[in-house]
């Protein structure tokens, strides 16, 4: 019986094994291994840039051991250590983010009280964009419910870009669609790590970004992915740490340069061959120091 019982328990863990080796198995065959997704060789030519954007922890998350999996890529790929928001609260830095000026705002207003006519990064795409939006109830939602925030997504408020919102500005869902040009993910409050720990955000990226990193787009060597904070509720200085993670970024980059979010906008149009908006103009450019 005992070698009866044996040979049973070889046979589940040999058949455990083998399924989660096996190509049917899904996801777990899918992700790119973790010490390849930056410094690979060949030439890339970027036309395809992801935003993940998370909230109000900032720079305590480097090096802190509820942020396995971001350490992880900030080891393997591209940090800014000197990357600053641009205001306080959430809203402000997502307007600064996608038109290049806080227009003002000082803050969390639902779009009804902050219609914008201004251009943004989202008019200047077209219908080349797409926001991905967590627990978002209905396409371009403009009402905060539940565990969506209107104030973390920023197209709801461009009355230029209303048509093409709601088109492209749509709730989360697996697969992700990353054809678009320009592409913001936007976690709900909790995995954004607005309102639950640190891991829980951590093990969020942990099941989103492996299937940004194996899509055609990432491996066809046209895709950068950037994870930055809103802001930082626990420095006065507002520094966030900022994530660069494309092919031809060398493993384990640290910049030291002083980038703003408006470095990030100027970085994503000038790689897009878009106008630079307001400040975005002046701001330093990533794409130089991070090899894109």
């Amino acid at each position: 019986m005992t070698l009866r019982r044996l040979t049973s328990g070889l046979t589940v863990i040999t058949l455990f094994l083998t399924l989660i080796a096996s190509p049917s198995s899904g996801a777990t065959s899918k992700i790119v291994p973790m010490t390849s997704p930056c410094g690979v060789s060949g030439t890339a030519h970027y036309s395809h840039v992801v935003w993940i954007m998370l909230e109000n922890v900032g720079y305590s998350v480097v090096g802190s051991p509820s942020a396995r999996y971001f350490n992880q890529l900030a080891s393997r790929c591209g940090l800014a250590t000197n990357d600053y928001a641009v205001a306080h609260p959430s809203l402000p830095n997502y307007i600064a983010l996608t038109s290049g000026s806080t227009q003002g705002i000082t803050d969390d207003g639902e779009p009804s009280s902050h219609p914008l006519s201004s251009p943004s990064i989202f008019s200047e795409l077209g219908s080349n964009w797409r926001v991905l939006a967590e627990s978002m109830p209905s396409t371009c939602e403009h009402v905060t419910s539940g565990q969506y925030a209107a104030r973390h997504n920023p197209a709801v408020y461009y009355t230029k870009s209303a048509a093409s919102c709601r088109r492209n500005d749509v709730p989360l869902k697996l697969p992700l669609d990353l054809s678009a040009g320009f592409t913001m993910i936007v976690p709900n409050i909790c995995d954004d790590m607005h309102s639950c720990p640190v891991a829980i955000g951590d093990a969020w990226l942990r099941r989103i970004v492996p299937s940004i990193l194996a899509s055609s787009q990432y491996q066809s060597r046209s895709l950068v992915l950037v994870i930055t904070f809103d802001e930082n509720d626990s420095m006065a200085s507002n520094r966030v740490p900022t994530l660069v993670i494309a092919p031809s970024t060398p493993r384990g980059e640290r910049v030291a340069i002083r980038f703003t979010h408006y470095s990030l906008l100027k970085t994503t149009e000038a790689l897009l061959h878009l106008g630079l908006l307001g400040e975005a103009r002046t701001a330093r450019s990533m794409i130089v120091p991070f090899h894109l």
